[in-house]
């Protein structure tokens, strides 16, 4: 954190509490009390109301007539983006975003003990490994500056892509960047764990006109089929989270019958496959066929077991 911004924090915390100790803004702020002490003094210099108490429980306040309250958002307002930014957290983790959360408790009065919504995302190893990569892609989208990397397709194909980053978007359980490729000259999606080699450039863009269009044409999702399929009563939950409760009907006391849409491709397949033996597609009979070939085919995978000759062994 640069000092402006460390000031403008100082600045939003002490219009809400009555004094703060210099200790407490030097943890808050991971520098030493002398820098805490000079950002009072600059902070008193810019003509901010700034004063200080000595003894036990001293440290800084700010004078009442300047604590004019013109927020427009209220404690619960506040306490909502609190528990987006504690679920944020967890997908992105970034300094910015820890400060940004103390920034927003120092203005909750009072802070509740417990939260009533917890958002949870699964620590995987995963995406701590990206977390370089997002902090270019952040950097990049706010200077306006070029990326190259070199990016491998869904079929395995290596490229190597120029682009003008302009948006970060997670979905379910992965990033995205969404940029103008000067490489395709046309604007789309690089899934972020596909990307190796990213650097950012020193040449910087101008944003284009007519993005929004070309986002939606970069967005184009697969045509998906209407199947049904019975399905257990274990997975109903994930199926009315996905497609809502009028999706299923009951069908026998051993199954329900889900009426749903899927892409006829390996994406819609990997996904009924997911749940094993809890599904049985029912029609149509081209999508059924279509499927049935899928697990054959992953079925031979298994049908003899793979060896590793002598220079395949891995050392110890």
């Amino acid at each position: 954190m640069d000092k402006v911004e460390r000031l403008i924090s100082i600045i939003m915390i002490l219009l809400k509490k009555d004094i703060v100790s210099t200790t407490e803004f030097a943890h808050l702020f991971n520098v030493s009390k002398r820098t805490i002490l000079r950002d009072m003094e600059t902070l008193s210099l810019s003509s901010i109301p700034i004063y200080s108490i000595t003894g036990v429980n001293g440290g800084y306040g700010i004078m009442n007539e300047y604590k004019v309250d013109k927020r427009l958002l209220s404690n619960s307002d506040l306490v909502n983006i609190l528990t987006a930014l504690n679920g944020l957290e967890q997908i992105l983790i970034s300094e910015e975003v820890k400060m940004t959360i103390k920034k927003i408790e120092a203005m909750v009065s009072p802070l509740p003990l417990v939260s009533s919504i917890q958002v949870s995302f699964y620590d995987w190893k995963g995406r701590s490994e990206i977390v370089q990569t997002l902090k270019t892609c952040q950097d990049a989208i706010s200077m306006r500056r070029l990326v190259s990397f070199d990016y491998i397709d869904k079929n395995g194909a290596a490229t190597n892509r120029i682009v003008e980053p302009y948006q970060l978007h997670f979905s379910e359980s992965s990033w995205y960047l969404k940029g103008f490729c000067l490489h395709r000259m046309r604007y789309r999606t690089f899934k972020l764990s596909r990307i190796d080699h990213l650097n950012m450039d020193e040449k910087t863009f101008n944003p284009r006109d007519g993005l929004l269009a070309q986002e939606r044409d970069a967005t184009y999702q697969p045509e998906a089929v209407a199947i049904k399929a019975l399905i257990t009563p274990s997975i109903k939950d994930q199926f009315i989270e996905r497609y809502g409760r009028k999706s299923i009907e009951n069908y026998s006391p051993d199954y329900l019958l889900a009426t749903i849409y899927v892409p006829q491709n390996s994406i819609g397949f990997r996904f009924l496959a997911s749940f094993g033996t809890n599904l049985q597609i029912v029609e149509p009979e081209a999508y059924r066929d279509d499927f049935r070939n899928y697990l054959t085919e992953m079925m031979d995978n298994y049908r003899s077991s793979p060896s590793m000759d002598a220079s395949d062994e891995i050392d110890c």
